[in-house]
């Protein structure tokens, strides 16, 4: 089983969900921005990827311009803070057993598979 963690809006998203349709993979897809995982799951993806929180930043959104630009937080709070705004989230994150990668670009997730 493989699960993305998916933004229908994002067109890295929706090709690399294509290139894991197009390999046969048995799927999962979390809407993320609908169904937010929590900081415990946030941080358990984060330990596959091998990534500390502030790594997978969006940081080019508004909301972290706004809020979140040039401070400086824990990582459990970096994680609690992106379960509040998931858009902060980098997009998307393919998981399979006890590996993860970031589809950027999409080919990326191949190495995990």
């Amino acid at each position: 089983m493989v699960t993305i963690y998916h933004n229908n809006r994002c067109s890295k998203s929706r090709q690399t969900l294509e290139l894991l349709r197009e390999k046969g993979e048995e799927l999962q897809v979390v809407e993320y921005l609908k169904d937010t995982p929590s900081a415990q799951e946030l941080k358990a993806v984060l330990q596959k990827l091998g990534l500390k929180p502030e790594q997978v930043l969006r940081k080019g959104e508004q909301v972290y311009k706004d809020q979140y630009a040039g401070k400086s937080y824990t990582d459990d709070e970096w994680l609690q803070i992106m379960a509040e705004n998931p858009i902060l989230i980098e997009r998307p994150i393919v998981v399979k057993g006890d590996k993860a990668a970031i589809g950027r670009p999409p080919e990326k997730v191949l190495e995990i598979l």
